[in-house]
């Protein structure tokens, strides 16, 4: 926007221009009052681009949308599950990270004693060892919590299933024996226990939502000889809202949200003080690299990068996740972001990984490879399109490929001080990434309350348009 000194020399140059001689007095006065409205129009158009743009629109009133209703379902369909989880996979056993009552796990103080030295000692306690696949457990303790829930379900704008249906699927995944059936069956007696319920029969479910713990495709088996369950190719689902954390991009049903990470602060004051020493930790390695390559895969990229990271010698540290080093956000990992300017995110078994909101966390700036691990997945927590360089890089994993352009020619040509600004970004984003132990409050939206205004909002832009539907 133009200074006193600008504005001085702009008004005088307006005046000093010279204009044919008009023959009318009131004509030449309404030729000057054109100028001078232009040249104000040109003023509010400066002073609105010179404005900061505001990422994300200030927390509303939490149940300005509506309030909740949290059906209560047979303890077969959650409760039991949990009490079952020697039984979910064939691996160490699940139980420490899931029999937590809110689904967070073992603080890592009990867990994993490595993180000592890392951070300040008083937001260790908002630390935990937490499952990837816990946003089913996470969200029903919210949810059960949370000051928008009503007990009666006439009062409600929405209405939330508490079906742990990731749970209930994974001991199929793995079992050479299990049938299309045994993958579907949980899914199925769910629904038809739900086609009773009174709001379901009266909305067919479009005012409805529930979270799912795995990604979409665990649960669009289309042939019987596929992977996963047909969960949300039932008809009973059509209509139904679900929260994931990986969607299908041409879904709207679908709406993705973040994994859970192992930070879960307990208070707005734990957000600023991770905030302040993620954003000023010194780091000593430009980028870094979390993951395993995939021997059996042509092509492998993952391999790809580790040998970027191989031939980048100091520039570069990697953890190699095929020793089992990586699960729920272990010591070493945190340990390499913190200390790493750049974390490298290429897709994981599907999409998404968790790794890029550990990295996010830790306050590192991700260099993604695919776009739909991220900008076309996260649009209530990221910037989207055309917004990817204020807090991430990209890459296209083709031109690595085809044109030999490499990850650290690409990072060594970035400002210093447009890393800072890059990071300063990603510490901004870190409180709509996490999930509280509980409410922050003051005003602060964790990636809980963020998901939950989403549903209610687009709830009641729903009624919305159906009433204005009716009364055409």
């Amino acid at each position: 926007m133009p200074q006193k000194g600008e504005m001085h020399l702009l008004l005088k140059n307006s005046k000093d221009m010279q204009f044919p001689i008009l023959k009318s007095t009131k004509s030449q006065t309404l030729h000057r009052g054109i100028l001078f409205i232009s040249f104000l129009s040109i003023q509010l158009i400066l002073f609105l681009y010179s404005r900061p743009i505001q990422l994300f629109k200030p927390s509303a009133s939490p149940c300005d949308a509506g309030l909740v209703y949290v059906y209560n379902l047979p303890p077969a369909f959650n409760r039991d599950l949990i009490a079952a989880c020697e039984k979910i996979n064939p691996w160490p056993s699940r139980c420490p990270s899931l029999s937590s009552p809110a689904g967070l796990g073992l603080p890592v103080i009990d867990s994993d004693h490595n993180f000592t030295n890392l951070m300040p000692a008083n937001l260790l306690q908002s630390w935990f060892s937490t499952d990837q696949f816990a946003l089913e457990l996470i969200f029903h303790h919210r949810m059960l919590n949370h000051q928008c829930r009503t007990l009666n379900p006439s009062k409600a704008a929405a209405f939330y299933i508490p079906f742990y249906v990731g749970i209930a699927l994974e001991p199929h995944l793995w079992s050479p024996n299990s049938t299309s059936y045994d993958r579907d069956r949980d899914g199925l007696s769910l629904l038809q226990w739900l086609q009773i319920q009174s709001p379901y029969q009266k909305s067919h479910g479009w005012d409805h939502f529930i979270t799912l713990g795995r990604i979409t495709w665990d649960f669009r088996r289309a042939h019987q000889s596929d992977w996963g369950s047909s969960f949300l190719y039932m008809t009973e689902m059509g209509n139904i809202t679900r929260l994931l954390i990986e969607r299908d991009p041409w879904d709207e049903k679908d709406v993705a949200v973040p994994y859970p990470t192992g930070f879960h602060p307990r208070s707005l004051a734990d957000v600023q003080e991770w905030q302040q020493f993620v954003l000023n930790r010194k780091r000593k390695t430009l980028f870094g690299y979390v993951g395993a390559p995939r021997s059996g895969f042509k092509n492998d990229f993952r391999g790809l990068l580790l040998n970027e990271c191989v031939q980048a010698g100091s520039k570069c540290r990697s953890v190699d996740c095929s020793e089992g080093k990586c699960i729920n956000s272990s010591a070493e990992t945190m340990e390499l972001f913190l200390d790493s300017e750049f974390c490298l995110q290429p897709r994981g078994d599907s999409f998404t990984r968790r790794s890029l909101f550990d990295c996010m966390v830790a306050g590192s700036v991700p260099v993604l490879f695919w776009k739909r691990s991220a900008y076309m997945q996260y649009q209530l927590y990221l910037p989207g399109y055309g917004d990817e360089p204020e807090w991430s890089v990209f890459i296209d994993r083709r031109d690595m490929r085809e044109r030999n352009v490499s990850v650290r020619s690409v990072l060594e040509g970035i400002r210093e001080d447009k890393i800072r600004e890059l990071r300063e970004r990603v510490v901004k984003l870190i409180p709509r990434l996490v999930y509280a132990a509980e409410s922050l409050g003051e005003g602060m939206d964790d990636a809980f309350d963020i998901a939950l205004k989403g549903v209610l909002r687009q709830f009641k832009d729903r009624r919305r348009r159906m009433k204005v539907a009716i009364t055409k």
